[in-house]
């Protein structure tokens, strides 16, 4: 009986401790569908040929969707990728450059020449260079 007491009283304060998540979750979607409502309501919903035509890649769609794509539709991924990865470890490195020293220094500098010879390779082959 007691453990049973215990057991609820350890539930309920887990449970507890939850409760700003949950109201957070709570108010975010209701916000995200007031947002919806309103737009429905604001805005009117007459969509004319322009504004449904084929917008993110500049053509339609392919009749087949295993169709081969250009190379350089590839290259320009990879080298979006570089950069990204280059960003995305350059801010807490040049954060916690004091703390590593000069080992942290040395091991940033052999990976961003790794990434420099990879954006040489990609204007070698011509992936900077759009027709």
């Amino acid at each position: 009986m007691v453990a049973d007491a215990l057991w609820g009283y350890l539930m309920q304060d887990m449970l507890s401790e939850y409760l700003p998540i949950l109201i957070f979750l709570g108010i975010a979607t209701g916000i995200a569908i007031a947002a919806l409502v309103a737009s429905y309501i604001v805005a009117r919903q007459r969509p004319d040929p322009e504004k449904v035509s084929a917008y993110e890649c500049g053509f339609d769609a392919f009749d087949d969707a295993r169709g081969q794509f250009d190379v350089r539709f590839y290259l320009v991924a990879i080298l979006f990728i570089i950069f990204d990865l280059e960003i995305a470890f350059l801010f807490p490195w040049a954060i916690s450059l004091s703390e590593i020293g000069l080992f942290g220094f040395w091991s940033m500098m052999a990976f961003l020449g790794v990434l420099t010879i990879g954006f040489i390779y990609e204007w070698k082959k011509g992936a900077l260079e759009w027709e």
